[in-house]
């Protein structure tokens, strides 16, 4: 868009006038009084674009940052000076909504003044656990979701009953055999066994249809096997949380963090509402009048 021939001159000027101060001068000649642009009573001033320019910005450059620094400001202020004329009857309402706001501000920095300065963010595992229990009913799963662990390997594979029994062992030594034959293989192990997943992302790593619904896979702990045309897999489900019971605790240690957290907060900003309160009355800065007891 073509910039208004008299914006532009006002830019070239205030650039012009910028330059003849120097660089280092800059800071200080831009408390000028000197007039850029006037739209009804308003007025913009020279000291009003000092944050346009930045430091190392010069010629075509500076002048269309001002420019449309310049532009901009005209259109808001003819835009305002119509809303105020459109408008007038509703100014009250405009001032309150706008007082209620500025309030509303002030108070919640004050609170949030309060939060950051007595807020402990610390919380023990008895005190999760504590909420955990008392609450272990307000949280449940709408989904099945398992521990445990898949390897895939070659159909080929000669060693696969081998495989099985040390995926089974409970030993640690039995556990790292298994660990180092999938390493020294290259099989594929996708390992859950320390944390819960989603039933459907379980399977998605077997060769199962999604119209099946698997659920005898759930019923023991045993290691399983399914294959396809060039692979063979084992499975082992460790622990299963079905649909409608309590979600695991550990799954649940960020959340109850928040809600311990936003309970603190709130009980902080109580506390400091409550002293000031009292405090202000003790004064006398507060004075309730109509009360039986005064």
């Amino acid at each position: 868009m073509e910039m208004n021939p008299n914006i532009k001159k006002i830019a070239i000027y205030a650039l012009f006038a910028l330059t003849l101060t120097g660089c280092k001068r800059l800071p200080g000649y831009f408390d000028s009084d000197e007039i850029l642009a006037r739209v009804g009573k308003t007025e913009l001033r020279l000291r009003d674009v000092s944050t346009v320019v930045p430091a190392g910005v010069s010629g075509e450059d500076s002048v269309a940052l001002v420019e449309m620094y310049v532009n901009r400001w005209v259109r808001k202020q003819v835009k305002l000076n119509e809303a105020e004329t459109l408008f007038s009857s509703s100014q009250k309402d405009i001032d309150k909504m706008v007082e209620e706001y500025r309030q509303a501000l002030l108070i919640r920095k004050l609170e949030q003044f309060y939060v950051n300065h007595g807020v402990d963010t610390l919380f023990t595992d008895s005190e999760i656990e504590g909420y955990y229990n008392r609450h272990k009913n307000d949280f449940r799963l709408d989904r099945t979701i398992v521990k445990g662990r898949i390897v895939r390997f070659a159909a080929s594979y000669r060693q696969a009953a081998r495989l099985k029994e040390l995926m089974a062992a409970r030993s640690e030594s039995g556990k790292k055999d298994f660990n180092d034959i999938c390493e020294k293989n290259d099989f594929t192990l996708t390992d859950f066994s320390s944390q819960w997943v989603d039933y459907p992302e379980f399977l998605s790593y077997l060769p199962t249809l999604q119209s099946q619904s698997n659920e005898s896979a759930l019923g023991t702990p045993a290691v399983q096997e399914m294959r396809d045309n060039a692979s063979r897999y084992y499975f082992q489900i460790y622990e299963v949380c079905r649909e409608g019971q309590p979600i695991p605790l550990e799954r649940l240690v960020p959340t109850i963090r928040r809600i311990l957290y936003n309970r603190r907060q709130s009980e902080v900003v109580r506390t400091h509402e409550e002293e000031l309160y009292n405090k202000s009355v003790e004064s006398g800065e507060v004075k309730i009048f109509g009360r039986d007891n005064e």
